[in-house]
């Protein structure tokens, strides 16, 4: 199930919208909401996949909207203003819808939303590698090459057996796509590989000659881990 969000000052808009999602081939829901503070509101509460974001509105633009999320789901302009597309360019939405919009137009837009979903969020449990969005592009990482992550604001850091990957994403949301058998919550911002550590002391974990800090939050929790294979 893709769980969706439309932002639009235009009632007849979004009932479009709600419209084309019930005709879609394959499971979809929306929660559509006239007023951005509301709808900012529902997106800090709930989980969503992808945003149906309209870009004239009278108290915000749906550009200023989106810059305004710390972690933005997929995003798809649906405007009357052509002049906007490169703007969508430049902030990687996943597709730029002018209205009046034809279903058709919708289904290939939100088709190219399933499909990258499906390939940046595989179940971890069931794959031993990971697909990473960085800049323009979307990489392959095998969970075997992954050291560590670090948290740096509103980025995370993948350090692998070659070089570091940065990507616009919380440690949280990172985590949840990992096994946890695998990968442990060392402090709010590190995420270590249990395989890669070779030494522990005191409230270090030494991976690949580097140190990375034990917090108290999590010490007890990791203790326990490790203390059974030892």
């Amino acid at each position: 199930m893709m769980k969706c969000l439309a932002l639009d000052d235009e009632p007849l808009a979004l009932e479009i919208i709600e419209d084309f999602v019930a005709k879609a081939p394959f499971p979809m829901q929306v929660k559509t909401f006239e007023n951005a503070a509301l709808a900012l509101r529902y997106l800090q509460e709930e989980p969503v996949d992808l945003l149906f974001l309209d870009i004239k509105m009278p108290d915000i633009t749906g550009i200023q909207f989106l810059k305004s999320l710390k972690h933005p789901p997929m995003v798809i302009f649906t405007t009357a203003y052509e002049e906007y597309a490169m703007d969508g360019f430049n902030l990687d939405v996943v597709d730029y819808l002018l209205k009046p919009i034809p279903f058709e137009r919708f289904l290939k837009a939100v088709t190219k939303a399933q499909e990258y979903q499906q390939v940046s969020q595989p179940k971890s449990m069931e794959y031993d590698y990971i697909f990473v969005k960085t800049e323009y592009k979307i990489i392959k990482i095998n969970l075997e090459d992954i050291l560590y992550i670090e948290a740096l604001k509103d980025y995370i850091k993948i350090y692998t057996n070659n070089q570091p990957v940065l990507t616009l994403k919380s440690l949280k949301a990172f985590e949840s796509r990992l096994p946890k058998d695998k990968f442990m919550r060392v402090h709010r911002s590190y995420l270590v590989a249990m395989n890669k550590i070779n030494s522990v002391e005191r409230n270090t974990v030494m991976i690949a000659n580097q140190s990375i800090p034990i917090s108290e939050g999590y010490r007890d929790k990791f203790y326990d881990v490790i203390t059974k294979y030892s």
